[in-house]
C-alpha cells in the first residue's frame, strides 16, 4: 500500500489500522488513511472493495448494524471517536452525512432543514439558517418562493441538494457523501459537484464515488480500494492514497494505474 499520510499534518479523520468485521467476516482490513481539512477526499474502488464501510466508521454509522464490529482506531480532531465517552449522536451532528439515495423527510422545504436544526439545538433564527442552508447547497434561487412546499416535490438532482442543505443546517464540521449524484441525470450531477468546491472552503468532505472522472473533477485527494478474495466474502483494502493528480496521472501502485486506465480486471 502507498500513502500521503505522511504529508498531511492537519488531519481532521484518521484511520490507524482500521478492521471492520460483519460477525465473523472480515470486511476491511488494516486501513490507515489521514483526511485533511477543509479539502475533498474520494474514495474509490469497485463494489465490495469496502469504501462505504470506511466512511460509515467516520461517524460510527456501523453502529446501527448489529453484527458489526471495530478494530483499530479511527480518530476526530486527535479523540477516538469509538471511547466509550463518545456520544455518537452528537458526533454525527459534527460529521454529517449525505446518502446515495436522496431522502427529503415528507414535510415542506423549509421544515426538512428546520426541523432537523431544531432537533439538534440550533437556537439561532431559524428563517435565517434555512436560507444560509440552502445558498450554501446552491439551491435557494431554485426554492425561495415555495419554501412551504413539500421536499418530495422537487426533482432527484434538487432532492439530494435539499439534504446537503438539511445536513449544513446542524453545523457540522464533516461531510460525508456515499455516492450522492449515482441516481442523478448529468446536469443535476454538475449542480452537485459545483456545490462541493464551494463547500469545501468551509467544511471537509469525504465521498465516494465509483464515477472516476467525478472524482478527479471535485476531489483534492484520492484514496483507491481494491478486495480480494477470502472464505466468507471479499476483503477490502486500500491500495494507495495521494494527492488526486497523482493516482490518476502517475499512481504508485499498479493496480491503480490499470483501475483509473480502465484496464481493471
Amino acid at each position: 500500500m502507498t500513502t500521503t499520510t505522511d504529508v498531511i499534518t492537519e488531519a481532521v479523520l484518521r484511520t490507524k489500522n482500521l478492521n471492520v468485521y460483519y460477525g465473523s467476516h472480515l470486511a476491511v482490513k488494516n486501513v490507515s488513511l489521514d483526511i485533511p481539512e477543509k479539502q475533498v477526499v474520494a474514495f474509490i474502488g469497485p463494489s465490495g472493495c469496502g469504501k462505504s464501510t470506511v466512511l460509515r466508521c467516520f461517524n460510527r454509522m456501523n453502529d446501527l448494524v448489529s453484527s458489526a464490529k471495530i478494530e483499530g482506531k479511527v480518530t476526530f480532531k486527535g479523540r477516538d471517536i469509538y471511547d466509550s465517552k463518545i456520544d455518537p449522536v452528537r458526533l454525527r451532528c459534527r460529521i454529517g452525512m449525505v446518502f446515495q439515495k436522496a431522502n427529503p423527510f415528507p414535510k415542506s422545504i423549509y421544515d426538512n432543514i428546520a426541523w432537523g436544526a431544531r432537533l439538534n439545538g440550533i437556537t439561532q433564527d431559524m428563517d435565517q439558517v434555512v436560507e444560509e442552508s440552502l445558498k450554501k447547497a446552491a439551491l435557494w434561487e431554485e426554492v425561495k418562493d415555495k419554501l412551504r412546499q413539500s421536499g418530495l416535490a422537487l426533482s432527484g438532482g434538487q432532492q439530494q441538494r435539499l439534504c446537503i442543505a438539511r445536513a449544513i443546517a446542524i453545523k457540522p464540521e464533516v461531510i460525508l457523501m456515499d455516492e450522492p449524484c449515482s441516481a442523478l441525470d448529468p446536469i443535476s450531477t454538475i449542480k452537485v459537484e459545483e456545490t462541493l468546491h464551494e463547500l469545501k472552503q468551509q467544511y471537509t468532505i469525504v465521498i465516494v464515488t465509483h464515477n472516476m472522472q467525478q472524482a478527479s473533477r471535485v476531489s483534492d485527494f484520492t484514496a483507491f480500494f481494491n478486495a480480494e478474495a477470502a472464505k466468507g466474502g471479499k476483503v477490502g483494502y486500500l491500495v494507495e492514497y495521494d494527492k488526486t493528480p497523482i493516482i490518476f496521472q502517475n499512481p504508485a501502485q499498479e493496480a491503480t494505474k490499470d483501475y483509473v486506465s480502465g484496464r481493471f480486471g
